[in-house]
C-alpha cells in the first residue's frame, strides 16, 4: 500500500510538473463550453476505481477548462500565481493532514502560525500586539473583523451581542464609501447588519471617499459606529483617505475596519507607504495572501486591535476539546472555523522564501509593469486610461474620441475588445464598468510577470483592437 501511494504521489507530482512546464506558454484563458468538458460528467460509481486512473483522467478531463492564472500574463483580477515555496509548502500541508483549529491537534502548525502572523504584523507595519487569524479568502476576513467590531461597539453602549444576539440590539449605523467592495457588504448581510443599511459616502473620481463628506456625515453620530475604510480600490487601486478618516471616525468612538485585500500590501514598499498613512491607528484588517503574497488559495488574514472582541466574536468552546496548554495559540479562536487545514504554512514558506526584500521587490515590479502597459496603451489612437496608476491596475477603455453617441460606440468596442482579447488567449483581462463606463480591467500581481510578459500582453490587446475596429 504504501508502495502504491508513492507512485501515485509520483505520478501526481509529474502531472503538476507538466501544467506548471507548459503554463507560460498554453492560452492563458480562451471561452469553454461546458460540453467541452463532458469528460468530467458521469453517474455515480458504484465501484470504484484505481486511484491512478482516477489521478490520470481527472488531469486529461480537466485540463481544456483550466485557466493559466498561474502563468505570467493572466491580469484579469487580483489573483498572483502560486510562489514555487508556498506551492511545496501547500503540498506538504496536504500530506500532513493536520487539522490546524487546536494547538494540541497540531503543534507545529500552531506555532508556524503564530510565527506568520508575527511577520504578518511587522511587513504591513499594523500594531504589533494585534489578534491575527487566517481565513479563506477576504470576504471571511472582512466577516470576522467586522464581527469584532459589532461585538465592540455594542458592548461600549452594555449589549452582549455574543450572548443575546441582535434582536432588541441598539442600531448600529455603518459607514461605508460609494465604492465599497463587494466581499465587505456580504460580510455586513452575513453578520445580520444589512446589505443596503450603509450610509453611503460620495468618492471621488479615482474611488476614493472623500473625506470631507465623510467628516460631515459623521458629524450628527451618536451610538455604536462602524466605518469601512478601504485600501486599494478594485478598479483604480485608489486608496481611501485612512488617516482622515481614522482621526474623524475615533473622535466619535467609531469602530475603523480597513478592507485592503491587495492594497494592505503595499505597505512592504517604502515609495508606495504614504498612500496607507494613517492605517496602523485602525482598529481592524482585511487582506488576502493569495493575491499579492502569491500563496495558493484559500488564504485571507485578518488582524484586530481589540483581542478581546476578536476572540469573543470568533472563538468556540466545548467540553470535549481540549484547549491549549499553558495558553498556546488555538488557531480556532481568530477564525470562524473550528476544523481547517494548515493555510498559514504557504504563507510562512512564502515569507521566508522572498524576505522583505523579495515581497518589496515583487509589488514594485506588478505596479511598474501596470504602468508601462498602461502608458503603452495610452500612446495608441483611440484608446485612454481612465485612472491614475498608482497601484497595480489600470483601466482602459477604446474607441474613445468622441461624445453622445460615440460613448455608447466606446462601450461597444470596449466590450467587443476584451471578448477578443480573451479568445484570442495571450493574456487574460477582465471588465468592469466605471462610472458608467465600459472599461478593460488589468490587474498585476503574479511573482512571474516581467516586462516582455507585460509588452507581448499590450501588442495582444492592440492586435485585436485593431481587428474589432476593422470588423466594424
Amino acid at each position: 500500500m504504501i508502495s502504491d501511494q508513492r507512485d501515485l504521489l509520483e505520478r501526481t507530482a509529474a502531472l503538476a510538473e507538466a501544467f506548471l512546464d507548459t503554463v507560460a506558454s498554453r492560452p492563458v484563458g480562451q471561452p469553454i463550453a461546458r460540453s467541452g468538458l463532458e469528460d468530467l460528467v458521469g453517474p455515480l460509481p458504484d465501484v470504484g476505481l484505481d486511484p491512478a486512473t482516477v489521478i490520470e483522467e481527472l488531469a486529461a478531463a480537466a485540463d481544456p477548462g483550466l485557466v493559466a492564472s498561474a502563468g505570467p500574463r493572466y491580469f484579469g483580477f487580483v489573483i498572483g500565481g502560486s510562489l514555487p515555496a508556498a506551492l511545496a509548502a501547500d503540498w506538504l500541508t496536504s500530506a500532513w493532514d493536520q487539522n490546524a483549529g487546536l494547538y494540541v491537534s497540531s503543534p507545529a502548525t500552531s506555532v508556524i502560525e503564530e510565527v506568520a502572523a508575527a511577520w504578518i504584523l511587522e511587513l504591513l507595519d499594523l500594531p504589533r500586539d494585534a489578534s491575527v487569524g487566517f481565513t479563506t479568502g477576504a470576504t471571511m476576513a472582512n466577516f470576522t473583523g467586522l464581527a469584532a467590531a459589532r461585538d465592540a461597539v455594542l458592548e461600549r453602549v452594555g449589549w452582549d451581542v455574543e450572548a443575546r444576539g441582535l434582536v432588541g440590539a441598539p442600531p448600529i449605523q455603518i459607514v461605508v464609501g460609494d465604492e465599497v467592495h463587494a466581499s465587505a457588504v456580504a460580510a455586513l448581510r452575513m453578520l445580520g447588519l444589512g446589505a443596503e443599511t450603509a450610509t453611503r459616502i460620495p468618492t471621488d473620481e479615482q474611488g476614493r471617499m472623500r473625506a470631507d463628506a465623510f467628516t460631515s456625515a459623521l458629524a450628527g453620530t451618536s451610538g455604536p459606529t462602524i466605518v469601512l475604510a478601504q485600501a486599494g480600490n478594485v478598479n483604480t487601486g485608489a486608496f481611501d483617505p485612512i488617516a482622515e478618516i481614522v482621526q474623524a471616525a475615533h473622535a466619535a468612538g467609531a469602530w475603523v475596519h480597513v478592507d485592503g485585500a491587495f492594497g494592505l500590501w503595499a505597505a512592504v514598499s517604502p515609495t508606495l507607504r504614504p498612500h496607507l498613512a494613517g492605517i496602523s491607528g485602525a482598529d481592524s484588517w482585511a487582506t488576502d495572501a493569495h493575491k499579492w503574497l502569491n500563496v495558493p488559495y484559500d488564504c485571507g488574514i485578518v488582524a484586530v486591535v481589540d483581542r478581546r472582541a476578536h476572540e469573543r466574536a470568533a472563538t468556540l468552546t466545548a467540553a470535549y476539546l481540549m484547549r491549549a496548554p499553558d495558553r498556546e495559540r488555538d488557531p480556532f479562536d481568530w477564525v470562524p472555523e473550528g476544523s481547517r487545514r494548515a493555510r498559514a504554512t504557504p504563507v510562512y514558506a512564502a515569507i521566508r522564501s522572498l524576505g522583505r526584500q523579495g515581497l518589496q521587490e515583487l509589488i514594485e515590479r506588478s505596479c511598474l509593469l501596470a504602468r508601462r502597459m498602461a502608458d503603452r496603451l495610452a500612446e495608441q489612437p483611440g484608446v485612454e486610461i481612465l485612472n491614475d496608476v498608482v497601484l497595480n491596475q489600470a483601466l482602459v477603455r477604446f474607441g474613445t474620441g468622441g461624445g453622445g453617441d460615440d460613448e455608447t460606440a466606446a462601450d461597444a468596442m470596449t466590450r467587443a475588445t476584451i471578448a477578443a482579447v480573451q479568445a484570442d488567449g495571450t493574456c487574460w483581462v477582465g471588465g468592469t464598468t466605471w462610472h458608467g463606463c465600459a472599461a478593460m480591467r488589468i490587474s498585476v500581481s503574479g511573482w512571474n510577470t516581467t516586462e516582455s510578459d507585460a509588452d507581448v500582453s499590450v501588442e495582444a490587446i492592440m492586435r485585436c483592437f485593431h481587428d474589432v475596429r476593422t470588423a466594424r
